[in-house]
């Protein structure tokens, strides 16, 4: 058994050890999100929806030799898609957050990183913007492996098992949603 799986089972009877796996996966889930939909209190408020749906069903996750984070980013695959069909808030920007809403981390310690890779990202803000608006006029199907693919540099295999498709069907679909979105430019 690997280190991750020990904590798993250690994790099904006793609470604190599921914050070993909080703490171990939360900045990759949140950055999905934020990437996701764009709104930083919306990405705080589901990548916390995530780890609850994962804490509580915790009891059913069997080891089948897949990533941990394969299950989660399957979880958070999902409250992205259900956030979506439920409409969203207006998308602002980290900087006009700073400004319009005083928007400071709480924890600047462990989000160091994350914010390192959001100054990064701002500064390619307006291509990015561009593209997500192009790729939100997808189909969730075609978003769903687009930004597994391409935000999250998920392998086919680890799409595959996220999404729990064949690994042929995400390249198909990853072959029409990126031909589909070349049409759109």
């Amino acid at each position: 058994m690997d280190d991750e799986q020990l904590i798993i089972e250690r994790a099904k009877s006793d609470p604190e050890a599921f914050g070993i796996l909080f703490e171990r996966h939360y900045p990759a889930i949140f950055a999905y999100i934020h990437r996701r939909v764009g709104d930083w209190d919306a990405a705080n408020d589901l990548t916390s929806e995530v780890f609850l749906k994962a804490f509580k069903g915790l009891w059913k996750y069997r080891w089948q030799g897949v990533p941990f984070s394969a299950w989660l980013f399957r979880i958070a695959t999902n409250e992205v898609r259900m956030h979506f069909r439920k409409g969203t808030r207006p998308t602002l920007s980290l900087d006009q957050m700073s400004e319009e809403c005083g928007f400071e981390p709480l924890d600047p310690a462990s989000l160091e990183a994350e914010k390192l890779e959001a100054e990064r990202k701002l500064k390619e803000y307006e291509d990015f913007l561009l593209v997500r608006e192009k790729v939100l006029l997808l189909g969730l199907k075609y978003q769903d492996v687009i930004a597994l693919r391409y935000f999250e540099q998920k392998s086919i295999k680890e799409i595959a098992e996220i999404l729990h498709k064949r690994e042929g069907t995400v390249k198909s679909l990853l072959s029409r949603g990126i031909a589909k979105l070349r049409a759109l430019f």
